[in-house]
């Protein structure tokens, strides 16, 4: 769970590659050893803090490569951990030799045991459950240990399967009870209930019990038999990416590896651009299928394919098509995407069950939702602006495309030009990014000065310092920040603190992860390769700390106004990840705190005060506790009658914690002009702000946001008269 919540969140602040390394032979043909060769040899070299290979860490890799191949224990058997076993403190040598003995071991292992899973979950699924049974299952696979036997794993099968059933079974029943009301003429408001449902997977006949604890299974075999499929098409260089992470990650947890197809799916995010066709495709079984339309790209513009069309050949100019049909997912994109400009054929099967070849001419595809994006908010007579920014982006091919800080500087302009009095940035949920945008971002707000600290191993701190004087927007200013604003958000956040320039609104604390990854690729470090692309690593090599000295990492940054939100008693950030690197702090840097007249104390006072008062941040907290509490509620009865209580008391919960999401600010908010003007030709675009501008009303903290706003503003305008005063 934390290790796979440092990949989703992307959470990083990425540099320029300064890493130095001497062009190096290595002598091995074998591509597997060849990377493990690398990597170590980087890691050894180049992280901030390199970890000795020894038997602790050996014991490390053993562990978590167990953990990331069957988390809960529903493969291995005990007799093969014990026989693992003998390499458990014989890793580290095997790492230093290039060997890589453990991993075939454990890689033929799990491909046996997966095709034994394969026959128990169908044995177990062919059997009813019985849900009168008084018995429960232990959630949380932590403590527990492996089984000896087959009987034991298929009862441990049997135990999840079930498990997994319950909340269908119970929806089956659901449905029967809705039905039951129809048909008994009490639903006579709806309209029409004369005619037939048209659809072939709803009965007009409601199932037994019985009846939907079988259609529970089927759902349940049906996902699983998913899910193999996709395991199944896994190869072995996927699993060995695995075990290359697992060792990597026990340096630190936001070192990473990556293959060459990842690599480039981190340049995408990083980007929020791509060149393709602008369609997000899912495999079901043998098909690959659109499942979203992307606004703006080729496909959105041509306007003849559609979400459910399955692609079953992809030719490319006029050239013979490619069966795709059973093809890997990733295998079959590499086919569809390409460079801007070219033509690519596509065999389609549409949703009507009509065949068609549709020729595209591939474009850059730019993924809106990764781009800063504000509005206007209107109370009375008075007008703000919020910024929204998901992440610090940037082209790590060139710097001068479409960035974070270009972006946010375009927007406070409009923002301005449209008279915004004040402005909300909002880093909610905002993992990082590049550290030279956040530097030129923070900019906007100062006059001039240094931002951060960096420092490599065992060098002097460098400052990255703002060296325009030029102050893009001197009016009151709030940061909105969570438990996941990470990296380049803390960075301005903290930034925007040590000045005094604007006031931090948000969790208790942010984060925490205070260090810098710098990108290398691996081909570059190699003198002679046969084998292609080799990946690359996101390396830490540097440690970042505020303008005052003090480090972000594990620590984060503390808000000025601390608000409750639905995270905040969950194990979250930093400090919850595996092998964090520790805190500490440095001498700070030479600045001076913003002149501007802000009554800093009193403006957080009082919304401290005001939070303190707040009937809806009392609910929300009270809703993060009961959050918590479930979380903590590892053992769960398989019972239906039990579950089916528990369902009722939280659904009773749910209603009482409803009102959060109906909760109404009373302030507008608009588009710019010119976002209205692109609604004209794209409704996709106009039916996201829409939905965005609903969010935003019942935002409680953009609320508050903008009670601050008016609390810097009145007392800008009144220490602003005492001054003249006083001249």
């Amino acid at each position: 769970m934390k290790r796979n919540l440092a990949y989703a969140l992307i959470v990083m602040l990425v540099a320029v590659a300064s890493c130095s390394f001497t062009n190096k032979s290595f002598e091995t043909d074998d591509k597997d050893k060849l990377l493990l060769d690398l990597i170590t040899y980087v890691l050894e070299r180049g992280h901030y803090q390199p970890k000795a290979i020894n038997d602790d860490f050996s014991v490390n890799v053993f562990e978590g490569f167990l953990d990331i191949l069957d988390p809960t224990k529903r493969y291995f058997l005990e007799s093969d951990i014990q026989e693992f076993e003998k390499y458990k403190f014989q890793i580290d040598d095997q790492i230093k030799n290039t060997d890589i003995s453990f991993f075939d071991m454990v890689y033929q292992r799990l491909l046996k045991r997966m095709d034994d899973a394969k026959e128990i979950y169908k044995e177990v699924l062919e059997e009813p459950f019985d849900y009168n049974v008084d018995e429960t299952i232990e959630i949380n696979y932590d403590g527990q240990g492996y089984v000896d036997s087959r009987k034991e794993l298929k009862e441990r099968w049997r135990k999840q399967l079930k498990y997994a059933t319950l909340g269908t079974y119970d929806s089956k029943l659901e449905v029967n009870k809705e039905s039951s009301v129809t048909n008994s003429g009490e639903a006579s408001n709806s309209v029409d209930n004369s005619k037939p449902i048209a659809d072939e997977n709803v009965s007009s006949k409601p199932l037994t019990s019985a009846e939907a604890e079988k259609a529970a299974r089927d759902l349940t075999k049906s996902t699983l038999d998913d899910y193999f499929d996709f395991v199944d098409d896994l190869e072995r260089k996927d699993w060995f990416v695995q075990y290359l992470n697992t060792i990597v990650e026990v340096f630190d947890p936001h070192t990473f590896y990556f293959a060459p197809d990842d690599k480039e799916k981190f340049d995408t995010s990083m980007s929020g651009k791509f060149e393709g066709i602008g369609a997000r495709l899912q495999k079901k079984k043998d098909q690959t299928k659109i499942v979203e339309i992307i606004s703006g790209g080729p496909v959105w513009r041509d306007q003849q394919l559609e979400v459910g069309d399955e692609i079953l050949k992809v030719g490319q100019n006029g050239e013979t098509p490619v069966d795709i049909v059973g093809m890997r997912l990733d295998d079959a994109i590499k086919f569809i995407k390409g460079p801007k400009g070219t033509r690519v054929d596509l065999t389609v099967k549409k949703v009507d069950g009509s065949m068609v070849v549709i020729s595209l001419t591939r474009d850059v595809v730019e993924l809106e939702e990764s781009y800063a994006k504000s509005a206007s908010i209107i109370k009375g007579n008075q007008k703000y602006g919020l910024i929204n920014l998901p992440k610090f982006y940037v082209d790590f091919e060139d710097y001068n495309e479409r960035n974070a800080a270009t972006d946010v500087a375009q927007e406070v302009e409009r923002l301005k030009e449209a008279g915004a009095e004040g402005l909300i940035l909002d880093l909610r949920d905002n993992g990082g990014g590049s550290l030279k945008t956040v530097v030129e971002m923070a900019g906007l707000f100062i006059k001039d000065g240094p931002i951060v600290q960096v420092r490599s191993t065992d060098k002097k701190p460098e400052v990255y310092n703002d060296k325009d004087e030029r102050i893009q927007w001197d009016g009151p200013l709030v940061i909105l920040v969570n438990e996941l604003s990470a990296s380049a958000s803390e960075i301005l956040a903290a930034a925007i603190q040590d000045y005094k320039r604007g006031v931090v609104i948000g969790s208790k604390q942010t984060f925490g992860k205070g260090t810098v990854q710098n990108v290398i690729p691996l081909e570059n470090i190699v003198r002679s390769n046969e084998h292609g692309d080799l990946g690359a690593i996101k390396l830490t090599t540097q440690k970042f700390y505020r303008i005052n000295g003090g480090s972000t990492q594990l620590e984060g940054v503390k808000s000025d106004v601390v608000v409750p939100d639905r995270y905040s008693y969950i194990d979250l950030g930093e400090r919850d990840q595996e092998n964090p690197l520790t805190w500490d702090k440095i001498s700070p840097a030479e600045y001076t705190p913003w002149d501007g007249y802000i009554d800093y104390e009193s403006t957080i006072a009082s919304s401290t005060k005001r939070m303190n008062q707040n009937s809806q941040i009392k609910l929300i907290e009270e809703n993060a506790q009961w959050i918590k509490k479930a979380q903590d509620e590892t053992v769960v009865s398989l019972k239906y009658a039990d579950y089916k209580k528990g369902l009722e008391a939280d659904k009773e919960k749910a209603k009482y914690f409803k009102t959060i999401s109906d909760y109404d600010s009373h302030l507008t908010f608009e588009s710019l002009k010119y976002e209205k003007d692109l609604f004209t030709q794209d409704s996709i675009l106009r039916e996201k702000r829409d939905r965005w501008h609903k969010d935003l009303a019942k935002d409680v903290y953009v609320e508050e946001a903008v009670n601050v706003l008016e609390d810097l503003k009145m007392h800008n305008i009144k220490n602003s008269k005492l001054a003249s005063v006083k001249g």
